[in-house]
């Protein structure tokens, strides 16, 4: 009886259930403040519907039609895959650091280069000729033994010292051990000597040079006159080196070589040039190397430039050195040493020779634009040159470092490193096969020097052409010659091959400047990326943002399946003991409160979204209905 009084009416009962149906609804059509969906299905239903990406809503529109769902979904990726493509190609040209070249023309007062001017004549052959004198002599009988050519030599001073003589033993025996001699040609080695196949023309001319452990080999030239003259400049290098004042046998006489000189219809001084020796080369003058006062040209013209008158007569030169008449003149910048092998040319005797210029400048871009050096610091060479860096001093430097290191001693044409002492076969027996050997690796670069030796970031280049006239002419060349024989106190015996003018000047006033600026920045990488992105979906940012939205919510709902299948697999428990008739009561009582479900509640934005429970745990509420029954 009590059961029944506690009973609630079927009326009262009822109107409780709506209630609670109805404050549920209103709980679930609440916003929250993060969107969350059931299911896989309703999430790519909801981004397909709502976003704005074309062709997307046309995955939903169709989805009863599963011939064209599939159509549009095999086109969606398909063009999802094209423009990632596309996407790859424009990052590909990005991180290739592509650049455009700038070209600008500038008109402004022009600063004039460095230029120097060098006599071809190492020495003076009355000044060193004790030295040369033994070297000479073999000279004369290997010409003898092997051409037949009797060259003459000048008169020998016998009064030399003990240790002269000793010396020259010394030079005899190394000479003899590195001799001059002819090599049958490749496809002749075969034949003896005496064949009649044999002409002297199918003969090779070299000399010998071997290492300590007597492993030689045979340095072959061509050219009988290349081969002579190598093999001399071998000897005459090994004197050089053993004389220990030969620095100060340059004897600089700048009236003796450069009869006159000016610049700007000015005359040049002695502040105007400095003056330096170089071994084959012999005394060197450049001018405009002072960077306190430099010259500057403001109008272009050969009355604007420099003009020299040198003496090119070669009455006291080396003969087996010296074999061509005239200067040679080369034009560089300031800071840079004058490589005359490398960028100089000769002056003939008796031409004027007319060389015009156009200054160009080259600006490259660094890092990870090119492999340009700003100032050398970043290279793994030592500079061994007193001037800025350039790619030439680096090579050669590179060169003379492999060279102590690999053999010992330091090459006499280039500068000496610190602790180093040039090559001299006195001293260092086997240099000369090493330094062959050397030099054969270096030009096919296996030493690296070319890799290391990267171009600088700025540099300067002088464009030159040349014009050649006789002068003097034939009128005047009888009052010239002899104002500059009263002037510098000279007698000019040959008179047509004794003097050679040279004009240096700008042929224009302006200037070009090439440099570098980035193809392809941050700022154009977005724009084709944005232009791509709008041909294939006709999209914009915020399109790109619907994308990201939909990876974060993808992955906050694999989240939260999976914590909803944890939750199940923890719920699945053995079942208990029984319940009394008491405890069934009890739990009667309390069905109601355990009857509401334990939610998840979490606040979302924007559009009312589909109930959660179906991620929500069950089992309570089951327990209360089959407490009721």
């Amino acid at each position: 009886g009590s059961v029944k009084a506690g009973k609630m009416p079927e009326g009262e009962k009822m109107r409780q259930c709506k209630q609670e149906e109805e404050q549920q609804q209103k709980e679930e059509e609440r916003e929250g403040l993060i969107e969350f969906y059931s299911s896989y299905q309703e999430l790519f239903q909801f981004f397909c519907s709502n976003t704005t990406i074309h062709g997307a809503i046309r995955l939903v529109c169709s989805k009863k039609n599963k011939m064209k769902t599939a159509f549009w979904s095999v086109l969606f990726f398909l063009t999802f895959g094209l423009m990632y493509w596309q996407f790859g190609i424009l990052y590909r040209e990005y991180f290739s650091y592509p650049v455009n070249l700038n070209l600008n023309l500038n008109s402004d007062r022009l600063t004039f280069p460095a230029v120097t001017l060098c006599t071809l004549n190492p020495y003076r052959y009355s000044a060193i000729r004790k030295q040369l004198d033994k070297l000479d002599q073999i000279t004369h009988q290997t010409l003898l033994d092997l051409y037949d050519y009797n060259m003459s030599l000048p008169e020998r001073d016998w009064s030399t010292s003990s240790t002269q003589k000793r010396s020259s033993r010394s030079l005899l025996h190394h000479v003899l051990r590195h001799p001059l001699r002819r090599q049958k040609r490749d496809n002749l080695v075969n034949l003896p000597e005496n064949s009649p196949s044999v002409d002297k023309n199918d003969w090779k001319i070299g000399f010998v040079l071997c290492s300590e452990d007597n492993d030689c080999f045979h340095q072959a030239y061509s050219s009988g006159v290349d081969a002579v003259r190598e093999w001399y400049s071998f000897h005459y290098i090994n004197i050089l080196a053993q004389v220990p004042d030969a620095k100060a046998l340059d004897e600089s006489d700048f009236e003796n070589f450069i009869y006159a000189c000016r610049f700007n219809e000015a005359t040049c001084d002695k502040a105007n040039y400095t003056h330096f020796h170089h071994p084959l080369y012999g005394n060197c003058y450049t001018f405009n190397d002072n960077s306190s006062s430099l010259w500057t040209s403001s109008l272009p013209g050969i009355n604007n430039g420099l003009s020299l008158v040198v003496r090119t007569e070669q009455n006291d030169f080396i003969p087996l050195l010296s074999t061509v008449t005239g200067a040679r003149v080369m034009v560089h910048d300031q800071n840079e040493p004058a490589f005359m092998d490398d960028g100089g040319f000769n002056v003939r005797p008796g031409i004027e020779t007319s060389i015009s210029m156009r200054k160009e400048m080259t600006v490259r871009l660094g890092g990870s634009y090119s492999d340009c050096t700003e100032d050398g610091s970043d290279v793994p060479v030592q500079n061994l040159y007193s001037s800025r860096y350039t790619e030439q001093v680096c090579i050669r430097s590179c060169f003379q470092l492999n060279m102590v290191e690999r053999c010992g001693c330091a090459y006499y044409f280039y500068p000496l490193p610190d602790g180093a002492e040039y090559c001299d076969y006195m001293k260092h027996r086997a240099w000369g096969y090493c330094y062959y050997k050397l030099l054969a690796e270096f030009k096919a670069d296996v030493l690296g020097c070319f890799r290391k030796c990267r171009k600088p970031c700025k540099m300067t280049e002088y464009q030159l052409s040349a014009g050649y006239s006789r002068w003097p002419s034939a009128v005047s060349e009888d009052w010239v010659f002899y104002m500059l024989s009263q002037q510098n106190k000279y007698n000019i015996t040959s008179k047509r091959n004794g003097v050679a003018k040279v004009n240096i000047f700008f042929e224009e006033w302006n200037y070009k400047t090439n440099g570098e600026s980035p193809a392809f920045t941050v700022v154009t990488l977005l724009s084709q990326l944005g232009n791509q992105w709008s041909l294939w979906f006709g999209s914009s940012v915020l399109s790109v943002m619907e994308l990201a939205e939909l990876v974060l919510d993808f992955i906050a709902i694999t989240f939260i399946l999976a914590f909803r299948w944890f939750r199940s697999r923890q719920k699945l428990s053995p079942p208990g003991p029984a319940l009394s008739s008491q405890d069934n009561a009890a739990f009667q009582d309390e069905a109601p409160a355990l009857s509401a479900p334990h939610r998840f509640t979490v606040e979302a934005v924007v559009t009312t979204l589909p109930s959660y429970n179906s991620l929500e745990p069950r089992g309570a509420s089951r327990d209360g209905e089959v407490g009721h029954e």
